[in-house]
């Protein structure tokens, strides 16, 4: 007899479960998920009858099941400056923006304006995300009284020299594992085009010291391409490749401005491109070749980048412009089809996160991160198919209840771990400090 058995601590009861594979999903009606700790432990047709005591259920009974969404390249913390940079190209979007507003950024800022979004992201669902930004030690704080998950890289520059390298090797030594495994690191430099060759090699051997991967910008639009070429003779993928980046695993985000032979150099590396649609489409960058990186091998996961550049932390409102943009793209409407898109929503964003065998399926033996979305909406009706439903039609307030780690979030849509209201205060204390524009003191130059 087993003298330490596997108690289940939380039960979801007749849910309908999203299972997604190889671009095909099937929907498993009437099925309880039993949660073992932070694990699931079983997933298994809804039996009538009462059910055994000693753990807490919640009754799912008409909605959806599906894996936490996973964002995999955000700004989360950007949420403070949200409206302050509309309707200008990229050029001004940096140089007039963003860089000068971001030169007022505190410590503190960052801490409530992580906890502001993390609260955006697990009333919507999300469970994950990698983020790429400043003060790091304190988004992590933030991270740890939400209960949400992490994959967390101190954005530097090549400016800042052997600095730099040191500032984002530090902080993923020191956070890697933190908040009881929930947090992951990365280094997190910004970009081909703000660290020249020397600073990225410093950064792939310190990667490779540390066995950590890398977060990146890359090819964020052709013209960076062609900017990259014309200077140095090589694409920023080039680059990349060149300075032992590509030997780490590696988040590339963005990626408009790859071109075919860029592609050839990703596929069989350990790098995964994270796709924001909405911030290409409100910027004009172009579009990333999703469809030609996943032909080749190349994952790709779904990414919302910052709440300036996209205004929302809304991962399902990425989901559904992926599947849109790829058949206006190509002329067709069969491509990136419900299962497809689904695979890129689940499975492939959960490689390009880092946890492939740990994320994105709701299997036993995967990481208890669920979120349920109620489909009783008059959006979904008449349900004829929920998967599309899903892509086409859910809202970022669809989701009910969230889960991560094995421990509830957010229940019927109530949060349970962060105070929004706290949050939202404190926030606006800052608004008119963070909102001062003087573009002189932008913390660095962009010029494409």
């Amino acid at each position: 007899m087993d003298e330490n058995p596997v108690v289940t601590t939380l039960l979801i009861r007749n849910a309908a479960v999203l299972q997604c594979e190889s671009d095909a999903c099937r929907i498993l009606r009437s099925h309880d998920i039993a949660i073992e700790g932070n694990r699931i432990g079983a997933v298994r047709p809804t039996e009538p009858g009462a059910v055994a005591g000693g753990c807490d259920i919640v009754d799912a009974d008409g909605q959806l099941a599906i894996p936490g969404l996973i964002n995999t390249h955000a700004h989360v913390p950007m949420g403070l400056f949200r409206g302050l940079a509309e309707d200008v190209d990229i050029v001004s979007w940096f140089n007039d923006h963003i860089w000068p507003l971001e030169a007022n950024l505190t410590a503190e800022d960052v801490f409530w304006g992580m906890q502001l979004g993390l609260a955006e992201m697990i009333a919507a669902g999300v469970t994950a995300v990698a983020d790429h930004y400043f003060f790091m030690d304190r988004a992590a704080e933030a991270v740890e009284l939400a209960g949400s998950r992490a994959a967390l890289g101190w954005a530097v520059f090549g400016s800042q020299g052997a600095e730099g390298v040191r500032r984002t090797a530090s902080f993923a030594r020191e956070y890697s594992g933190a908040a009881g495994g929930r947090i992951t690191t990365w280094l997190a430099p910004h970009a081909p085009y703000t660290c020249d060759d020397d600073f990225l090699r410093a950064i792939a051997e310190e990667a490779e010291r540390l066995d950590l991967g890398i977060h990146i910008h890359a090819a964020e639009t052709v013209a960076q391409t062609e900017a990259s070429l014309a200077t140095s003779g090589r694409t920023p993928i080039g680059v990349l490749a060149a300075t032992g980046v590509l030997d780490r695993p590696t988040i590339l985000a963005h990626c408009c401005g790859v071109t075919p032979g860029d592609i050839e150099l990703m596929a069989g590396r350990p790098c995964g491109v994270a796709h924001a649609p909405k911030t290409y489409l409100k910027l004009a960058m172009g579009a990333a070749p999703v469809l030609e990186l996943r032909r080749a091998g190349v994952p790709v996961g779904l990414a919302t980048d910052g709440p300036v550049s996209n205004n929302t932390l809304d991962v399902l409102e990425s989901l559904r412009l992926m599947a849109m943009v790829a058949k206006h793209e190509t002329g067709d409407p069969r491509e990136m089809p419900v299962g497809a898109a689904l695979t890129v929503a689940t499975r492939e964003s959960a490689r390009v996160y880092g946890l492939p065998d740990d994320l994105g399926h709701l299997a036993p033996g995967y990481l208890a991160d669920i979120a349920l979305l109620d489909l009783g909406g008059a959006h979904h009706q008449p349900l004829h198919d929920p998967a599309a439903s899903l892509v086409y039609s859910a809202r970022a307030s669809d989701a009910r209840t969230v889960i991560c780690d094995g421990r509830l979030l957010m229940r019927d849509r109530e949060l349970l771990t962060l105070d929004l209201e706290r949050i939202r205060a404190r926030v606006g204390e800052s608004m008119a400090r963070l909102a001062h524009r003087v573009p002189e003191s932008r913390i660095q130059l962009y010029r494409g």
